[in-house]
């Protein structure tokens, strides 16, 4: 059974920058849609970016060009470097797997229905 453990969040000043990692229980090569989703106090979970097979990426457009979502198959690791942080982006930051198929949907539905997710690791961007 899948498992999802998050980790590296903490507090950086805008601007900076910081590198969650994500790792499964289980051999994660080619068979998920996995991706990173952040929930800000008192508003709806939201995309960040997926990932499918060995490098097809989605990312949000508010993240285009600063966010870098990669995964290791043989390390079973999801990673997400996020560079030139602002401070909209302080939220509790999830990772999350489904069926492969689900990538081909968009982020915000992929925030519903990619449902085995980790426990979530807090990104606090102060301004």
């Amino acid at each position: 059974q899948l498992q999802l453990e998050e980790s590296g969040g903490g507090s950086v000043q805008a601007g900076g920058s910081l590198r969650l990692s994500c790792s499964a229980s289980i051999n994660i090569k080619n068979r998920y849609c996995m991706g990173w989703f952040r929930q800000a106090s008192g508003k709806e979970r939201e995309g960040v970016a997926s990932i499918v097979g060995a490098d097809v990426a989605t990312y949000a457009d508010s993240v285009k060009g600063r966010f870098t979502i990669t995964k290791d198959s043989d390390k079973n690791t999801l990673s997400l470097q996020m560079n030139s942080l602002k401070a909209e982006a302080t939220a509790v930051y999830y990772c999350a797997a489904g069926p492969d198929f689900l990538c081909g949907l968009d982020l915000s539905e992929q925030a519903r229905r990619l449902t085995v997710r980790g426990q979530g690791t807090q990104v606090t961007v102060s301004s």
